[in-house]
């Protein structure tokens, strides 16, 4: 069976805070049941626009719609202290029932970490600090009593996670760079390859295969998800215009773009080779109709499949 999930926006429309809470109810009242969770982008700022913040958002989400499982796409490991992140994520697993996911990743948008007076180190040195934080967020969440972690770039002495988390903290990493899926393959539960056609999805994917080989990790082990948009319509056309009435980078070669019965095509394509969870930004949700064209058309048929 294939998971689905959805994917937010980064915030609502300029002066139209409510707009953002009164879409949310309206989508989640029609997905209820055909979706799995929930997912918020981990940003500070988008060129002027409104931008939430990715935590006040999914404990808000957590607390109001207890139907759905919740994650970022995908946190910026440099942006929260590792052992703290480790504590908010247990607290927020322990209040929610059992209901968050790790979603994690290296860092990349410089003008947000300048803006914010956040360092921003090279590639490598935020890759170093991923591993270091994956190490220490899988510590103190499995570690009993007080744990210490000596890293090159973050450091823990006799530090506490209580609670421990009773369930199990799923965590994915995000991102297609070769040093980033050696990381997931070594500690993640979901691989996220983001915005990506088939082709250069199974590049990235044979090399996340050789990674697991390495460490004789069983593939069934490591789940495998994509992120991206969709956009629907009756015709090609239709869809076409409705996703480039969005952002004009969004076409049929990064994104699920057609009639209902030509995106479940191109999505069972990538059930075909592996993939069983979608996180999905739907343009032009909540309207019934578009929504109506993935939960009764697209979903079955997929799954039908």
């Amino acid at each position: 069976m294939v998971d689905f999930g959805l994917g937010l926006l980064h915030g609502p429309p300029k002066g139209q805070n409510d707009l953002f809470l009164a879409d949310l109810d309206k989508t989640l009242s029609q997905i209820r049941g055909s979706f799995r969770s929930i997912w918020m982008t981990d940003h500070f700022q988008w060129e002027g626009q409104p931008t939430f913040e990715a935590w006040t958002v999914m404990s808000y989400i957590l607390a109001r719609y207890p139907d759905f499982e919740v994650g970022p796409m995908v946190l910026g490991q440099n942006y929260r202290n590792p052992a703290l992140l480790a504590l908010m994520a247990a607290s927020l697993q322990a209040l929610s029932g059992g209901r968050f996911i790790m979603g994690i990743g290296a860092g990349w948008k410089e003008d947000e970490y300048l803006a914010y007076d956040y360092e921003y180190p090279s590639p490598r040195i935020r890759l170093q600090q991923l591993e270091e934080t994956l190490i220490i967020l899988k510590k103190m969440w499995e570690e009993p009593g007080q744990v210490s972690f000596e890293g090159a770039h973050y450091s823990i002495r006799d530090a506490w996670c209580e609670p421990k988390p009773e369930t199990k903290i799923p965590i994915l990493v995000g991102g297609g760079g070769y040093t980033t899926m050696k990381h997931a393959a070594k500690y993640a539960d979901i691989w996220n390859y983001p915005d990506s056609p088939l082709g250069r999805y199974l590049e990235r994917q044979a090399i996340l295969r050789r990674h697991l080989d390495d460490i004789d990790r069983d593939p069934a082990t490591l789940r495998l998800s994509w992120f991206g948009r969709v956009s629907l319509g009756r015709t090609e056309a239709e869809a076409e215009a409705r996703g480039k009435s969005r952002i004009p980078q969004w076409t049929e070669y990064n994104s699920f773009v057609g009639s209902p019965q030509r995106v479940a095509e191109l999505m069972s394509e990538f059930v075909e080779e592996g993939v069983d969870y979608f996180m999905i930004d739907i343009i032009d949700a909540p309207d019934e109709e578009i929504i109506g064209m993935f939960t009764e058309e697209v979903i079955p048929a997929i799954n039908g499949a």
